[in-house]
């Protein structure tokens, strides 16, 4: 992937540990489980090392995925002066729909993100429409189930 990934400095931070973990601690515990699977006999009808050797698999799966997010980070740090109104990364945003439905959402990193919370990627479709824009503005969003307008009521 060649996108940049947007992240706060927390998020770089939990995504290091998480790695350095699964390269020292995790590879450790997994090679630990094949060498004693390998010392039960017959590989071929040996469960217990097919298993370790799955896992291994994801593991090394898990770890290329978080170097390559490390190699596209950007941190970026959450404004803590709102007071200009336009809608940015760590914005928490009120919108209105056609159907006069106001939604609130927080623009975070989509390591934070969590939909059912409000808080929303700013990678997603929504964020993207809403970057850069003020209270009062009318962004409109194409989703799967068809195009938005969402009318930004407030920005902090």
């Amino acid at each position: 992937m060649d996108e940049i990934a947007l992240m706060t400095a927390a998020d770089l931070d939990a995504l290091q540990r998480e790695l350095s973990q699964l390269e020292g601690e995790g590879r450790r515990e997994i090679a630990e489980r094949i060498k004693t699977a390998r010392e039960w006999g017959d590989l071929k009808e040996n469960s217990e090392y097919h298993d370790a050797k799955n896992e291994q698999a994801h593991l090394e799966t898990r770890i290329a995925t978080l170097r390559d997010r490390l190699a596209r980070a950007q941190v970026v740090e959450v404004a803590q002066d709102t007071t200009g109104g336009v809608v940015a990364f760590g914005s928490t945003v009120v919108v209105r729909d056609e159907a006069g439905r106001e939604q609130r959402f927080e623009l975070v990193s989509s390591r934070s993100a969590s939909p059912g919370s409000g808080q929303l990627s700013i990678e997603s479709p929504v964020a993207k429409a809403l970057l850069g824009r003020r209270a009062g503005d009318v962004a409109s969003v194409s989703l799967p189930r068809g195009s938005r307008e969402l009318t930004i009521v407030s920005v902090d």
